[in-house]
């Protein structure tokens, strides 16, 4: 009966390590997977956040706009700016609503 019982702990302790190893892994797979993909954004946001901060100052702007534009570019009112909504194959012009 003793070794009946040595036994079945032994098979337990044996089962039960696998599992867990298996589990272990696959959460090892999983952050991995995640690390991976965050590394690739973050990447990604700070070319994003550096091309933004490049050219989003109105001096480089106003810069881009003298070398590629030219006189091209004019200042237009924000009250003539116009809203084109198609519905229903008819196309409505509206006022540009600006709200806060």
């Amino acid at each position: 009966m003793k070794k009946f019982w040595l036994l079945f702990i032994i098979f337990f302790l044996i089962i039960s390590t696998s599992i867990i190893k298996n589990s272990t892994k696959k959460i090892e797979d999983e952050t991995f997977f995640v690390e991976e993909n965050l590394r690739v954004l973050n990447l990604n946001y700070n070319d994003v956040l550096l091309e933004h901060n490049y050219l989003s100052s109105s001096e480089r702007l106003l810069e881009y706009q003298s070398l590629y534009f030219d006189n091209e570019l004019n200042q237009k009112n924000i009250k003539e700016i116009k809203m084109l909504i198609k519905k229903d194959n008819k196309i409505l012009i509206k006022d540009l609503e600006i709200t806060k």
